[in-house]
């Protein structure tokens, strides 16, 4: 081999070289990169177990919530329609029909319409049966009238009276 061939060879050698450290350095950065990628791979993966867990907590707490929600509803129809009943005993006057309402407030406002319905069916009940009123018996009799009288005939009648 010629020494030309040789510096050729050995430069050769050296790029390869350097080709080859270059490839390593290459090979342990992206090494390095993947244990950093594949530790927030566990880190993220470890997170995700921890809010599939609070999230079924939340599901638990949730359907508990849902649970109370419904008991306190139909305590609540039950408190609505026992003061209904209540507010009717003491107002037997007013038809149960009229008293309708789910809540508390739709009572209230059905109770007073009710009092006023009932209120101005009585009024014109009272009124058509004044209008239709005959007195009992004659108009009460009345004296004569004196002041178309004379001084005469007022004392002449008084002494008529009087004698009887």
């Amino acid at each position: 081999m010629s020494d030309s061939e040789l510096t050729d060879t050995q430069e050769e050698l050296a790029a390869t070289k350097a080709e080859l450290e270059q490839l390593q350095v290459s090979t342990a950065d992206r090494e390095a990169r993947a244990a950093h990628l594949e530790s927030e791979l566990g880190d993220a993966l470890a997170e995700l177990a921890t809010a599939q867990d609070t999230a079924k907590a939340r599901d638990l707490e949730l359907a508990g919530l849902g649970e109370r929600a419904q008991t306190l509803e139909q305590q609540v129809q039950s408190a609505t329609q026992r003061y209904r009943e209540q507010a009717l005993q003491q107002a037997p006057e007013l038809p149960e029909e009229l008293v309708t309402g789910d809540t508390v407030e739709e009572i209230d406002t059905a109770l007073q319409r009710a009092r006023e319905t009932v209120s101005n069916v009585r009024g014109r009940l009272e009124s058509e049966a004044q209008a239709g009123r005959v007195p009992a018996g004659a108009p009460p009799r009345s004296g004569p009238d004196l002041s178309a009288m004379s001084a005469d005939e007022k004392i002449r009648f008084g002494l008529q009276q009087r004698s009887g």
